[in-house]
């Protein structure tokens, strides 16, 4: 076997040694979480409140984007992703 193929083999293996290992520590930790405790009235099912973020991409010219623009326009998804390495 060349030393080029026998590293690569090392590196594979080390990668999946380490992705092995970041999967048992979520998977050890994910069952002790507890729920955020919020502060805010809002349940599942209520109408969201207005807000403005700044646009990813300016839409019809504008840097920013009002969730009442797109009301009886579109339909709009608000989705949260938990540890998405964004800031907060």
């Amino acid at each position: 076997m060349s030393p080029k193929i026998f590293a690569k083999r090392i590196v594979t293996l080390g990668m999946v040694l380490g992705m092995l290992g970041v999967f048992g520590i979520y998977v050890t930790y994910a069952g002790n979480l507890e729920p955020v405790k919020t502060k805010t009235h809002l349940k599942v099912g209520d109408p969201a409140p207005d807000f403005t973020l700044p646009a990813s991409m300016p839409l019809d010219g504008k840097d920013k984007i009002t969730l009442s623009d797109f009301k009886g326009k579109k339909n709009v998804v608000l989705s949260f992703h938990v540890l998405d390495w964004t800031p907060t």
